[in-house]
């Protein structure tokens, strides 16, 4: 057993001065069969913490249905963390951010708009409390004092940046304790204008979060915090990427030194990211500043341990300077190995709106056009369907976030939120299908809780459109797509979409490897019924990790959602990961 406290100058383990060196893995964005592996990379770098967010939505993904096996198994992860010999800090939120979709909050909760969202509204309230005490007790009986890793719980997460309720931080503080957390809390704001005061109490720990200018964050955080030990709770060594930008880094040995300071004046770290992972199926988060940008597969983050587990120049210069002042051990991570590379060619097709009812069941709505929520469906596609009377401007009050229009069948045309679009011209009458792609919920800012689909009114030459079909679409049926799909005709050519395609592959057992699917325009890719994220031609990303348990000895399958269309039937499996072009 022991203890952890604040102290008047550091964080007191077991009753001795102790400095967090802490790095951010999420367990939710990594296999868990390779926990152990990222886990101890972190404390060979020097780090003696690890910390995680906590997401809402991932372990209640229905109202009532709380999950937290397989990838969601935080115990486990936690129980990890102690093997290695590490401490853990674990963020619950109920706002995480962390470029996740919606933040964490789970789109379910939104479907009554008068729900409140990081506030003291009581139905929101009543939510929190719900998911708490299902996921607390894991928490609280692996603290310190009950022989466990953890030793700090965040109270929500920068709210300073969203708002200043102090009753519903209030009720969150109440809340953790009751739900028998005991170790100390905190809570973390950019140290800018009022943010640090309108997002904590006077009760709690305030930490900053930055990634530059540290000795001016650190001098920032003091005035507002006169005692304690200071601490950088999100050291931005990286960035994330959008869709259609470059891939964002950051230089080692800048980065290193802004650690430098760091440590040289005393102050406790958590480095966001250590360890980014991979934005699986449909989960990545987006940002809408104006203008509405999706988050990619990767979430690489440039940070000191890559997406796929291996140490980069960063990592080996953050540990040069941890060794300045903490002792490392001698044992140093293996570079990456170059990966298995070959190539595949899909051998079945399957046009999506033809298997429609082996993707989920229509829902008839008399009205107007109804949000994806309306379907109970959070993620992914929906597809809406009515019958047009005559052709001309079809216009929505917006489309969240990427349209296909089909007539009879026939592709006519994309809206896309992205780019502002809001109208089409469509040539005649007859079924007109909207095949909808969620391309990920905001997850920052005051747009964090929208709906999806849609949004009325939707029109044709200024008379809303009543009467629609509303499907959503569940790409985890496979097995039932690939009983449908058809051989391909033997030549070259591509494929056409919206379809799934299929191919196989052989495998001595499982190893990563590295997806390409150069050629092809844009969709999801699944090995063996797994997910692995969403693939564009536009970039930055151009390949897909594929982490080695997916892979198993012998037959695996690849399966391709191809939205638009491919100038190939080839897949690529590449030697070395390509998130494509940086800045420089």
């Amino acid at each position: 057993m022991g203890t952890f406290a604040i102290g008047e100058e550091d964080f007191l383990l077991r009753g001795e001065p102790f400095r967090v060196l802490s790095g951010a893995i999420h367990y939710f964005r990594v296999h868990p069969d390779l926990w152990q592996d990222r886990i101890r990379k972190a404390r060979l770098m020097g780090l003696n913490t690890i910390e995680t967010y906590v997401p809402w939505n991932e372990h209640v993904p229905h109202p009532g249905a709380f999950t937290a096996e397989g990838q969601l198994d935080l115990g486990r992860f936690l129980d990890l963390v102690a093997a290695e010999g590490m401490q853990a800090i674990v963020r619950p939120g109920p706002f995480i951010c962390a470029e996740w979709d919606n933040g964490g909050l789970p789109a379910w909760l939104f479907s009554d708009p008068t729900v409140g969202i990081r506030s003291s509204e009581p139905s929101y309230l009543a939510a929190v409390d719900s998911f708490f005490a299902a996921i607390l007790p894991t928490v609280a009986e692996r603290q310190i004092g009950r022989g466990g890793p953890v030793i700090m719980v965040q109270i929500e997460n920068e709210y300073g940046a969203y708002g200043n309720d102090k009753h519903y931080l209030q009720h969150l503080v109440d809340l953790v304790k009751r739900e028998g957390i005991d170790v100390p809390l905190f809570t973390c704001d950019q140290p800018f204008g009022t943010m640090i005061e309108d997002g904590s109490l006077p009760e709690l720990h305030k930490t900053g979060t930055f990634g530059s200018r540290a000795t001016e964050r650190l001098e920032v955080l003091r005035r507002h915090q006169p005692s304690g030990p200071l601490m950088c709770a999100e050291f931005w060594n990286g960035w994330f990427d959008n869709w259609g930008t470059h891939h964002h880094t950051t230089n080692a040995a800048a980065s290193a030194t802004e650690l430098d300071a760091l440590l040289a004046a005393g102050a406790s770290v958590n480095v966001y990211m250590f360890h980014g992972g991979t934005n699986f199926g449909f989960t990545n988060g987006a940002n809408d500043k104006g203008i509405y940008e999706p988050t990619i597969t990767s979430y690489d983050y440039d940070a000191p341990l890559t997406e796929d587990g291996y140490p980069t120049e960063k990592y080996f210069a953050f540990r040069e300077v941890i060794s300045k002042y903490f002792p490392v051990p001698d044992e140093l991570p293996e570079r990456r190995p170059q990966a298995i590379a070959s190539t595949v060619r899909v051998h079945a097709s399957v046009p999506v709106l033809d298997v429609l009812p082996a993707l989920g069941t229509a829902l008839d709505v008399p009205g107007p056009a109804p949000t994806t929520e309306d379907a109970a469906h959070y993620r992914g596609f929906t597809l809406y369907s009515t019958v047009l009377e005559h052709g001309g401007v079809l216009t929505v009050g917006e489309v969240r976030d990427r349209a296909q229009f089909f007539l009879a069948g026939v592709p006519v045309g994309v809206l896309s939120r992205d780019l502002g679009e809001r109208a089409i011209a469509l040539p005649s009458g007859g079924l007109l299908q909207v095949l909808v792609e969620d391309q990920g919920r905001v997850n920052y800012g005051q747009r964090i809780g929208e709906v999806k689909g849609l949004i009325a009114p939707v029109k044709l030459d200024g008379e809303e459109l009543l009467g629609w079909e509303i499907r959503p679409l569940d790409f985890a049926a496979l097995q039932e797509l690939r009983g449908a799909a058809g051989a391909l005709r033997p030549g070259g050519g591509g494929v056409a979409g919206p379809s799934v395609s299929f191919a196989d592959f052989e495998a001595d057992g499982p190893e990563d490897r590295y997806l390409r699917l150069d050629g092809w325009t844009k969709g999801n890719a699944f090995i063996n019924g797994f997910n692995l994220g969403r693939y564009w031609s536009r970039g930055p990303q151009r390949t897909l990790y594929i982490p080695a348990p997916l892979i198993r000895a012998g037959r695996n399958e690849l399966a391709v959602l191809e939205l638009h269309g491919s100038v190939t039937r080839e897949v690529r499996f590449v030697d070395s990961p390509d998130l494509g072009p940086d800045e420089k």
